[in-house]
């Protein structure tokens, strides 16, 4: 990936965040560029999730801006951003189809009651066959797998084509299989459009939403070791601080010591990279943000 010199898909400056009389995070510049994969990893309660949020425009920020394409976020449902969220398992009596869940994301945004239009259905089997949910996508929802829920969020997520993608713990207890079939997804769609013989939708301006060239990914995740060697950079978040670079900047014993404050040290384990000793801020937390569990 190179970002050349093409205005970043995602920009933030000097960005700040406070929960009550906690700092989160302070003094955050990030430029993301097409074609570009962010990973943003740290100890749960650092605020990766709420930078997510604050992208979408969910959440504001103490200080600081953030501008996707060049405009400032200012409040949430913008096409140009789709998102994966956490893998969580939906009751097994919702009523949808897994076609109904990625139609949301072709038809979800219009006013009152979506009516088909000529192209959906169309649209909608383009995404179902592209996140490889063809022998499901007409089960109930309620009753797939975490995996196979999780294949048609990212249909969902990827019915705009938007141009900058978030994704938020989006392998959690999924197989390997599926976490392959989901980072596949992810790598597919930063570098190439979805193949789909409709045009790109409008957005409310009457302006075309979809791409062209590459797109620009940021996934939170609390273990790096499935996205090496398709991740860019790392932004990791701990204390309060932050540090940004290569992998191989970052995933370094004495880098991680120095933003914890603590010795933390990382191993190679095989092809497996495994971080021991730091500190989780939030152990209560429903998971451990840590390069490998």
């Amino acid at each position: 990936m190179t970002a050349g010199s093409r205005e970043p898909i995602l920009t933030i400056r000097d960005a700040a965040l406070r929960r009550g009389d906690r700092e989160l995070w302070s003094g955050l510049d990030l430029d993301v560029h097409a074609g570009e994969l962010i990973a943003v990893l740290g100890p749960s309660g650092s605020g990766k999730t709420t930078l997510l949020r604050a992208i979408l425009g969910l959440e504001d920020l103490s200080s600081g801006s953030i501008r996707v394409l060049g405009s400032e976020v200012r409040s949430p449902g913008s096409r140009r951003v789709g998102y994966i969220p956490q893998s969580r398992p939906l009751p097994r009596d919702t009523a949808l189809r897994g076609r109904d869940l990625v139609a949301l994301g072709v038809d979800g945004h219009r006013f009152g009651f979506p009516l088909p239009r000529r192209g959906d259905r169309e649209r909608v089997d383009a995404l179902i066959d592209a996140v490889g949910a063809r022998e499901f996508a007409d089960r109930p929802i309620g009753q797939l797998s975490g995996g196979e829920q999780q294949r048609l969020r990212a249909g969902q997520a990827l019915a705009d084509d938007p141009l900058l993608l978030l994704c938020d713990e989006p392998l959690t207890s999924l197989d390997l299989a599926n976490q392959q079939a989901v980072i596949s997804l992810i790598d597919r769609h930063r570098r190439e459009k979805l193949p789909t013989d409709s045009p790109p939708a409008a957005d409310v301006s009457g302006r075309a939403s979809g791409r062209v060239g590459p797109a620009a990914v940021m996934v939170v995740t609390h273990d790096i070791n499935p996205l090496l060697g398709k991740v860019d950079r790392i932004l990791y978040i701990a204390n309060g601080r932050f540090t940004l670079g290569t992998p191989e900047e970052v995933l370094r014993s004495e880098v991680l010591t120095a933003l914890y404050g603590a010795h933390v040290f990382v191993l190679r384990a095989g092809d497996r990279l495994v971080v021991v000793g730091a500190p989780d801020a939030e152990a209560s937390h429903h998971h451990h943000d840590e390069v490998h569990e």
